[in-house]
């Protein structure tokens, strides 16, 4: 065989393995990613700051403290929270002013962010006229602390309603999704804990597809980036 032959077999031969070649590169891609994301799961729990037993005690001590009188609520929570965590630890939005509409699984209500980082979210929401829609299917454990109001929650095959009152706290662990009422009058400090930003996606499907309230759309990416890089410049993932 000549010379030029076999670098012609050599190149049909290369060209054949280029295809598999390509196959197994992904694979291993698909593996290391894989593998990197589950032990970044794995150890999450070093990033947390807040304890959800400590967020449905401070919120039954705010009810306590200003009962009928939701404005003296939030005005505890606050306090209390930039009192506890130094701000070398976490970064918390103490501005009370600042709330906006939030529109997700068919939801409407307003929300303030008390805090955003990579793996938790602390935020008051809810509605004077009531509300309901689907809970969404989240990578993180959601807990629904009542303010004022009432909850109700049902998953398919239950024929009861879960009932959720001022001063109770409703967990919706990840993975699990729901439909949701809130009453008219209902207020939450809701405290979610896991990768929070595979959330988003949920929190701005009905703003893009739905009302198209880009100013609404707008404030929220601003306040949500804006927190996560305060959070992120003192090391808190």
């Amino acid at each position: 065989m000549s010379s030029k032959s076999r670098s012609t077999f050599a190149s049909k031969v290369t060209k054949k393995r280029d295809p598999i070649t390509k196959w197994v590169l992904r694979a291993v891609f698909v593996c290391v990613v894989s593998a990197l994301f589950s032990w970044l799961d794995a150890i999450k729990d070093r990033w947390y700051v807040f304890d959800p037993t400590a967020i449905h005690e401070l919120a039954q001590a705010a009810i306590a403290a200003s009962p009928n009188n939701t404005a003296g609520m939030i005005s505890h929570i606050v306090s209390n929270l930039t009192a506890t965590y130094p701000s070398t630890q976490i970064a918390l939005n103490a501005d009370t002013s600042e709330w906006m509409f939030n529109n997700a699984g068919g939801a409407m209500g307003a929300m303030y962010v008390i805090h955003a980082s990579i793996t938790e979210y602390l935020i008051i929401f809810g509605t004077p006229l009531g509300t309901e829609g689907h809970s969404g299917l989240h990578t993180a454990d959601d807990y629904f602390n009542i303010l004022v109001g009432e909850q109700w929650a049902f998953q398919p095959g239950a024929l009861e309603m879960e009932r959720y009152p001022a001063g109770s706290v409703h967990l919706m662990p990840r993975g699990v999704a729901k439909q949701y009422k809130m009453h008219e009058g209902c207020w939450a400090m809701e405290y979610a804990r896991g990768w929070i930003p595979l959330m988003l996606p949920f929190g701005f499907a009905d703003g893009l597809t739905s009302t198209l309230d880009i100013p609404t759309l707008w404030k929220t990416t601003r306040v949500t980036a804006r927190e996560m890089i305060r959070n992120l410049l003192i090391g808190k993932i």
